[in-house]
């Protein structure tokens, strides 16, 4: 790396100085915003929308200050990096307060705390979604391939897609689906974009069991997203893409079965020369 200069430590100084400033904002805000919910929780489910969102954008702030740093001082910041990964997790515990973190349940066990937020249009709970989406792949991007979080991340993609699914009113969107109906287009791509994030976690938890840790609780969530998918195939009517998915399922764990018996083999072997031994 060549020497930096003067007036490019500068102005690096100079703007980030400026955009800390944004972010002390931000967190007066959400510190304020907090306070009044632990007062008076009326409310409450709108007030963690914009909180979810504040946090977002002060993840783009710390994106920004360490491109600032990759593009004048020529090395990437790591407390900007991390501190925007803890908002992406920040922020989806906001949305988890407000509908729950469920992934394989019946809406039914989730319905009323979604309507507590009726009032956020589907326009605005798509507009939010993409967002959130947008800031999960901006800071993996730049951590980079080589990252030590790379595997974590994949838990990370998994909970966004969970909400992603739970911030749709399970109950009225099939009425919804009916192209002359009002904001038929944002829910369609809302609910395109679910089914393409289910399948998506399901095969980084694989990628992650296959290539990383080879722990069963990892396949388990890889069946789990799947699992998540075909009920919203079957609520959907999509009797044929939830038939697909479910042969993947008994695929996936009839593999899951012959490993864990591998690996129990393996171990009692093991056992056995410990003890010759």
């Amino acid at each position: 790396m060549g020497k930096i200069s003067s007036e490019a430590r500068n102005r690096y100084f100079e703007k980030i100085k400026e955009y800390k400033k944004v972010i002390e904002g931000i967190n007066r805000r959400e510190k304020n915003l907090l306070n009044v919910i632990q007062s008076d929780e009326n409310g409450g489910g709108y007030k963690r929308l914009i909180l979810a969102d504040e946090v977002l954008n002060r993840v783009s702030y710390n994106l920004l200050m360490n491109s600032l740093s990759v593009s004048l001082l020529g090395i990437k910041n790591e407390t900007f990096l991390n501190d925007a990964r803890k908002d992406c997790y920040k922020s989806i515990i906001y949305l988890e307060e407000v509908v729950t973190p469920y992934l394989d349940v019946p809406f039914s066990e989730y319905e009323e705390k979604v309507k507590t937020i009726e009032d956020f249009d589907d326009e605005k709970r798509y507009a939010l979604v993409q967002k959130l989406g947008f800031t999960i792949q901006s800071v993996i991007e730049g951590f980079g391939e080589n990252s030590k979080w790379k595997w974590s991340f994949v838990e990370l993609e998994g909970r966004y897609a969970t909400i992603t699914k739970n911030l749709i009113n399970l109950k009225t969107v099939v009425s919804g689906m009916d192209p002359r109906v009002s904001g038929y287009e944002v829910r369609l791509a809302h609910l395109k974009l679910v089914k393409k994030l289910l399948q998506q976690a399901a095969d980084r938890y694989r990628q992650k069991y296959e290539l990383s840790t080879l722990r069963a609780d990892d396949f388990q969530m890889a069946i789990n997203y799947l699992s998540a998918l075909r009920r919203l195939h079957i609520l959907l009517g999509e009797t044929e893409e939830s038939e697909v998915i479910k042969r993947k399922i008994d695929v996936w764990k009839l593999k899951m079965e012959t490993d864990s018996k591998k690996v129990e083999k393996e171990s009692r072997k093991g056992k056995l020369k410990s003890e010759k031994g």
